[in-house]
């Protein structure tokens, strides 16, 4: 019996003398990581004791006990049992197994015998329950397939060459022979009615048993002088049925025996019945998955439109977990005056359910900006949707409007994670994004107020969007999560696209649980969009944060787009017409900057309220620090004027710039 410390934050494991020779491993050999120990594991029970540990971790469980085969140096099979301790921190994070390790052979054995089971028939029941066990993890049809085609496959039946084939169309294709070099020309297809076992036993449904080298030449002449090199003495021929209809057959030659014990002739039946069950599930979860996937990538945008002035990337990896199949999505939507917006978002829950939520979600969003609304009302719009439309499930989902031509960027958060930012050179950093809550909670809860964070994307930096499936690890919190993508993004390739293929695949390594939608906007140097420029924001009226970030987005944008020596000007007269509508209204308002190309190229700033009563020019007071807006206005602005807008008002002026570019 040895001893084990293992360090789950650093992956480190320390083990004493007495536990490496229960491994039969020399201290030289280890070193100092579990996966050391994977090549004297059997590849079969490392899957199956993976899955324990990962299971006591994720399930809060405090230890855990398994027995498992270890393969010696000498070649032999050795029943091994652990036993671990899970220490967790404060925050119920587990950070440490200690544990036991002791060599079960003796064990193992002695209870066998007071069962009163022979060593022969105790190996034969050994064989049935170890594939059992093993295929209980097999989730995909190549998972059975590899299982049996595994170089120890054969050693753990017992036979000397082994045979799968399935029923296809009505033809047997094999998928499963070994050892290599004993696949037999011309049998990779073959049909039912041909004279082989195989088509026997899936034509009658029931077993056949070569007793004997002379049997198998007598019974099956055109295969025989194909394999009587193998030194074959016995067969058995298993069809696999599931649901009283044949999927396929296995054989397994023996070159150490002849006949088969009435005993050996039920358990090799319940072999086969135990694949066939497998292979049935590994059908019916690759069916399922491929259905809902489908109905996923349909769900998606078909294409990617192509965005002047930007580079983009968008991936979807599937956890392929069964049908689990998640929510996440991405879109790009093209937005008039050189605007784009970046969509990313996760519905709560992994079936088809919530991939026809995210479908229809993915459209409205899409819709409502579109129309011309800005983020904040995008989002707040969506929460509405969501939450109307009677289901129980919630969004989260970061929707970032860029003006490539100025590189203002206007992002909200509806409780997803925060995006990343990737500089020039490489280096990548964590944005933090003021957020609301997630779309439909919002709705239902009233506060569908969505702040709206802006800043600069300078050309080459990229801006990244990405589903919660990328930062989240097992056994580490959020913040490990974004350091440890920060920097796998700042070590990656520069080229966007190598970017993304390079993130899917390290989390498919990694082992993800969780679906992963990545986007990433890189803005380009010296883009002119054509026609008309666009900046829209809504200022609430208790907000000084989103005030002060739409006179930020102005300031970028009035110089983006060459208003020269006016600048200061439109700023000021800007700042003023929204300050007097935060002041002498009950609302919020929504300021509106645009290029508009002409004879006379203009900027124009537009400041919409939800009161009727029209603006009045004023006295200065006595200080001389109020009463002066419109009279600042009409001296600044080449052209001013006030509009009627349903239930308010829009008050614009408008400013030559001859500088404007095309």
């Amino acid at each position: 019996m040895g001893g084990f410390d293992w360090d789950l934050l650093t992956g480190t494991m320390s083990m004493d003398d007495a536990a490496l020779e229960v491994f039969d491993m020399d201290r030289a050999d280890y070193e100092g990581r579990p996966e050391s120990l994977g090549s004297r594991v059997l590849p079969d029970e490392g899957r199956r004791l993976d899955t324990l540990v990962a299971q006591a971790l994720k399930e809060g469980s405090d230890q855990y006990g398994a027995y498992f085969r270890i393969r010696r140096r000498d070649g032999s099979h050795q029943w091994t049992h652990t036993q671990g301790l899970v220490e967790r921190d404060g925050t119920g994070r587990p950070v440490r197994i200690v544990g036991v390790l002791r060599d079960a052979t003796h064990e193992l054995t002695e209870s066998a015998a007071r069962l009163g089971l022979d060593e022969g028939r105790r190996q034969r029941a050994g064989v049935v329950e170890g594939t059992t066990a093993a295929l209980a993890y097999a989730r995909t049809v190549q998972d059975v397939i590899d299982l049996l085609n595994d170089s120890h496959a054969l050693e753990h039946f017992g036979a000397a060459s082994l045979v799968m084939g399935l029923l296809e169309a009505g033809r047997i294709h094999l998928v499963a022979e070994g050892p290599n070099g004993a696949f037999v020309p011309g049998t990779r297809f073959t049909r039912v009615d041909e004279p082989y076992p195989m088509s026997e036993v899936i034509r009658t449904l029931r077993p056949r048993f070569i007793d004997s080298a002379r049997d198998f030449a007598d019974s099956y002449p055109v295969l025989w002088p194909h394999i009587s090199g193998l030194g074959i003495t016995a067969a058995a021929y298993l069809p696999l049925i599931a649901q009283a209809r044949p999927i396929g057959a296995l054989g397994l030659l023996y070159s150490d025996k002849t006949g088969f014990s009435e005993d050996e002739r039920t358990l090799l039946v319940a072999l086969g019945s135990s694949i066939a069950q497998s292979l049935q599930r590994a059908m019916l979860y690759e069916q399922e998955h491929d259905l809902a996937e489908g109905l996923q990538q349909a769900m998606l945008p078909r294409r990617i439109p192509e965005v002047p002035g930007a580079q983009t990337a968008v991936r979807y990896r599937s956890a392929r977990l069964g049908r689990d199949i998640g929510g996440d999505w991405y879109d790009i939507i093209a937005l008039p005056g050189g605007r784009v917006g970046a969509v990313i978002g996760d519905v709560q829950g992994h079936d088809t359910h919530a991939a026809a939520v995210m479908g229809q979600l993915r459209i409205v969003l899409r819709a409502y900006a579109a129309e011309g609304h800005p983020p904040a009302t995008v989002m707040a719009r969506a929460s509405v949707f969501l939450h109307e439309l009677d289901t129980e499930r919630f969004a989260t989902c970061t929707y970032a409007e860029v003006d490539l031509g100025t590189g203002v960027v206007q992002i909200v958060r509806a409780g997803h994670v925060d995006p990343l930012v990737r500089e020039v050179d490489g280096r990548c950093r964590r944005l933090p994004v003021e957020g609301g809550l997630p779309l439909g909670l919002s709705a239902e809860f009233g506060r569908l107020d969505y702040p709206v964070t802006a800043l600069e994307l300078d050309p080459g930096q990229t801006l990244m969007l990405y589903t919660d499936g990328l930062v989240e690890k097992p056994g580490a919190d959020l913040d490990e999560g974004f350091q440890w993508l920060t920097s796998l993004v700042r070590r990656g390739p520069a080229d966007l696209q190598q970017l993304a293929d390079h993130l899917c695949d390290v989390v498919a390594d990694r082992g993800g649980e969780d679906d992963v939608a990545i986007l990433l906007l890189r803005r380009q140097a010296a883009f002119a969009p054509h026609g008309a420029g666009r900046f829209q924001q809504h200022v609430a009226q208790s907000d000084p944060e989103a005030l002060s970030s739409a006179r930020h987005m102005i300031r970028a944008a009035v110089r983006a787009w060459g208003a020269g020596e006016r600048a200061d000007e439109i700023e000021l007269v800007a700042d003023e017409l929204m300050t007097n509508a935060l002041m002498h209204t009950d609302g919020g308002a929504i300021v509106t900057l645009r290029a508009l190309n002409g004879p006379e190229r203009r900027l124009r700033v537009e400041v919409e309220d939800r009161s009727s009563a029209l603006p009045r020019r004023r006295e200065a007071g006595e200080a001389g620090v109020s009463g002066r807006g419109l009279l600042l206005v009409d001296q600044l602005s080449d052209a001013w004027g006030v509009e009627s807008r349903g239930g308010g008002k829009c008050v614009w002026c408008e400013f030559k710039v001859n500088e404007l570019p095309e």
